[in-house]
C-alpha cells in the first residue's frame, strides 16, 4: 500500500500472521524469491532496497494461498509460489520498459498477470486444486431494514485488509496502524477509499454480505491513496480527484467482476491498476493538479513539500 517504512512493514506482517500464518508464510516466500530474482537479473539496486521488486511477489504468495482448495499447510503450494514470484521481476522489468514512456509505475500489474497465469493454467490440476470462481447470481436486497450499520463500519478496516486478501477486521485495523505510522495522509485516504467503496456497493444494491466482506473497497483503497498525494501532489483539487478515482475503481471492479468471473478468474487489483493509470494519464491546465515525476515520488508528505518548494521558486510569468 505504498508504504516505504520498515517498521510499518513489520506491523503489516503481524497483521498477516494474525489473519492466517500459512498465508503470511507464502507471502514471505513470495517476497524473498521475487527479491532474489531481481538481484540475479541485475535490476535497479535502489528499487530492490525499497521493496519495489518484492511486493508483487508478496501478493502472489498471499493470493495463491487464498485461492488454494487444499487448506493450510499444503507444502506443495510453495512450488508455484516460488515459480510465479520469480517471474514477477521479469514482468516488472518488461512493463517498466513500456510504462516509462509515460512516466508511470507498473503498480501491481505483474501480480495480476502472474495470478491469472497460475489460476488459468492449473484450473484442472489435481495436485494444485483451487477454489473455483463462478458468476454470482445475487439475491436482491429485499429491504433496507436488514442493513447492519455496525457491519458497515466494520467493513472499513476489512476493506483495507482485503488489499492483502484478509477479511479479519483486526488485521485491517493493524494495517491502518502501519499506514498511519508511515504516512497519516496515506492512512486517511485508505479510510476514505474504503468508505467510498462501501457507498458505491450500496448505490448498486449489491448484496450486503459482499459489502461487509470488503470486496467493494480494496481497489478503491489503493486508487484513493495513489491519486491522493502519492503520485499527485496533495491539494484540495487532487484530493477531490482521489475521491473520484476511488468511486471509479469501485464501479470498474464490479463491471470487471461480472465479466471476468464468467471465465473463472478473479479481478485481483486490475480495477485499481486500470483506473489509476487513466487518472495519471489525465492532462490538466490547472497548476494545482500536479503529477510528480516518478523519480521524485516518496511519500505524500514529502511529495507535498517538494511541490510547495517548486511553486515557491517558480519565476512569476
Amino acid at each position: 500500500m505504498f508504504v516505504n517504512n520498515s517498521f510499518s512493514g513489520i506491523i503489516i506482517l503481524a497483521g498477516l500472521i494474525m489473519q492466517n500464518p500459512w498465508w503470511a508464510l507464502n507471502g514471505i516466500v513470495g517476497t524473498m524469491f521475487s527479491t532474489l530474482s531481481a538481484v540475479l537479473l541485475g535490476q535497479n539496486r535502489s528499487q530492490i532496497a525499497t521493496g519495489l521488486h518484492g511486493y508483487n511477489g508478496n501478493l502472489v504468495g498471499l493470493l495463491l494461498a487464498v485461492f488454494s482448495n487444499k487448506g493450510d499447510w499444503y507444502w506443495w503450494l510453495l512450488l508455484p509460489v516460488f515459480v510465479m514470484s520469480v517471474v514477477c521481476p521479469v514482468l516488472s522489468s518488461a512493463l517498466t520498459s513500456v510504462m516509462k514512456n509515460w512516466d508511470l509505475p507498473v503498480f501491481t500489474l505483474p501480480f495480476n498477470i502472474a495470478v491469472w497465469m497460475y489460476l488459468a493454467a492449473t484450473r484442472h490440476n489435481i495436485y494444485l486444486p483451487q477454489n473455483f470462481i463462478q458468476p454470482i447470481n445475487p439475491s436482491p436486497n429485499y429491504t433496507w431494514s436488514e442493513l447492519n450499520v455496525p457491519m458497515l463500519l466494520r467493513a472499513i478496516p476489512v476493506g483495507v485488509g482485503q488489499v492483502y486478501g484478509c477479511n479479519n477486521p483486526w488485521a485491517g485495523g493493524i494495517f491502518l496502524v502501519a499506514l498511519v505510522i508511515a504516512s497519516p495522509i496515506v492512512c486517511l485516504h485508505a479510510v476514505i477509499g474504503s468508505s467510498l467503496g462501501i457507498l458505491a456497493g450500496l448505490s448498486l444494491d449489491s448484496p450486503f454480505q459482499k459489502i461487509y466482506d470488503g470486496l467493494w473497497s480494496c481497489n478503491s483503497v489503493l486508487g484513493c491513496i495513489a491519486v491522493g498525494g502519492m503520485f499527485y501532489a496533495l491539494t484540495w483539487q487532487t484530493h477531490l480527484l482521489a475521491i473520484l478515482c476511488a468511486i471509479f475503481c469501485a464501479y470498474l471492479g464490479e463491471a470487471l467482476m461480472n465479466t471476468i468471473s464468467v471465465i473463472g478468474l478473479p479481478v485481483c487489483t486490475w480495477p485499481f491498476c486500470l483506473s489509476t493509470i487513466i487518472f495519471l494519464l489525465m492532462t490538466s491546465n490547472n497548476r494545482a493538479i500536479y503529477k510528480l515525476p516518478l523519480i521524485k515520488v516518496t511519500c505524500p508528505e514529502e511529495n507535498r513539500k517538494f511541490y510547495k518548494d517548486m511553486r515557491k521558486h517558480e519565476q512569476p510569468e
